[in-house]
């Protein structure tokens, strides 16, 4: 028998469904609702993160689009310019050189003997005709001395023999007027001639040794005046290579030092043989070259001289000539064996156009420049260089004078950029 479900009261059901359908609230002891102003501070809070998050994520989107606004806009490049301008370039022909002393003497004492005194300090610029050095005089004044007293007694046998041939002379004339009066005979009379005209060849011989007598002076003079030696040539004089105290000789090879023109001095420095007509011809005419001395990294400039001769020949294995010039070298900036680069002026060009080496670019299609038209755009444009100095290059073809060309920013420019100028 089934059990057939219990029907709850009428007020159950109306309670059940009065409880559904109505919020339960719990009550304190007094009755009262419960505070939820958290849960308020919570769903505030969230509607103000969104906020934020939405006005951040606006402000990214306008920064992206600004950003793509400008990035369609060309990139303005800045650069430095300066002018083309009408000017004459020196024609130069560039050459290796080297320093050499216009002239080098090695000091030799000319006779021999011990060193007694050496009177230069290594390193110091000597006169011509200054003392250098001592050798002992004393033998060389002994042998004076001798070759003085071999001239007097030379001197004194030539009175006596002149004393006798004048008394030889008149005997001679008294006996020819004795033998005219038949007093002598003839060849007492011959006798007497025979007598003064040997006291003549005595006389001769006298002379002569009077002669080697005045010779053998001046030679111990000449080297007793060589006991000093003195500079042949004005320069500056190296290392010594003798001590006082040695012995010293004519024959030694190092001599005592050695001696170097530096004021004026030599370069001489080589060119190209197809180069050398040219400098040939204007030498020929007499015109006057200059040349230049720059040092090593070719910057400084060294000294200012002028082309004195080529050399005769062309060196077959190198295809060069050598050329000398000589420099007056007042401040001593040039030193022997220097090596230095020569520039020698050939010529001058006339009214062409010039610009800064700075600004030639170089590509695969040869040499070209960047010009700034007026649009403050540039355009690549090839040139043709000719002449080149110091900083500054000659054009020959493809720049007008008054143009404006790029002479630093032009590795970061291309055909057409635009660009901010700034003066040079």
């Amino acid at each position: 028998m089934r059990n057939s479900p219990a029907v709850e009261p009428p007020e159950a059901e109306t309670s059940r469904s009065h409880a559904t359908a109505v919020p339960h609230f719990d009550l304190d002891e007094r009755g009262s609702q419960k505070s939820y102003w958290w849960v308020w501070l919570l769903i505030f809070a969230a509607i103000a993160y969104g906020c934020y998050r939405l006005y951040v994520f606006e402000q990214n989107k306008k920064e992206a689009t600004t950003a793509a606004k400008a990035a369609m806009k060309p990139r303005v490049i800045p650069i430095v310019a300066a002018n083309a301008r009408t000017g004459n370039m020196p024609v130069y022909l560039e050459g290796l050189g080297t320093v050499t002393p216009f002239n080098t003497v090695t000091v030799r004492p000319r006779v021999d003997g011990q060193l007694v005194a050496v009177t230069f300090r290594e390193g110091q610029f000597v006169r011509k005709g200054e003392v250098l050095a001592e050798i002992d005089p004393s033998p060389f004044q002994v042998a004076l001395s001798q070759a003085q007293g071999t001239l007097a007694e030379a001197k004194g046998t030539l009175f006596k023999d002149e004393a006798a041939l004048r008394d030889a002379q008149v005997n001679y004339q008294r006996y020819q007027q004795l033998y005219k009066d038949q007093i002598i005979a003839k060849q007492q009379l011959d006798t007497q001639l025979a007598t003064a005209d040997q006291i003549r060849g005595s006389i001769e011989a006298d002379k002569a040794s009077i002669a080697a007598a005045q010779a053998a002076i001046d030679s111990a003079k000449l080297n007793l005046s060589w006991t000093k030696v003195l500079a042949p040539i004005s320069g500056r004089i190296g290392l010594r290579q003798v001590d006082a105290g040695n012995m010293v000789h004519a024959t030694d090879q190092n001599g005592l030092a050695t001696i170097a023109q530096v004021q004026p001095i030599s370069v001489l420095f080589t060119l190209p043989e197809d180069q050398l007509p040219e400098v040939l011809k204007r030498l020929q005419r007499g015109i006057t070259m200059h040349v230049d001395a720059y040092d090593r990294d070719d910057k400084q400039k060294l000294g200012g001289g002028t082309l004195q001769t080529v050399d005769n020949t062309i060196d077959p294995t190198t295809g060069t000539s050598r050329l000398k010039a000589v420099f007056p070298n007042p401040d001593l900036s040039l030193f022997p064996n220097q090596f230095v680069n020569a520039r020698l002026w050939l010529d001058t060009e006339r009214n062409v156009t010039i610009i800064p080496a700075t600004a030639i670019q170089r590509g695969p299609t040869g040499t070209f420049v960047y010009v700034v038209k007026d649009d403050n755009t540039v355009a690549m444009r090839p040139v043709k260089l000719g002449m080149s100095e110091g900083n500054e290059v000659s054009i020959e073809d493809g720049i007008r004078p008054g143009e404006r060309v790029v002479v630093d920013g032009a590795e970061k420019l291309t055909e057409g950029s635009q660009v901010s100028v700034s003066r040079r």
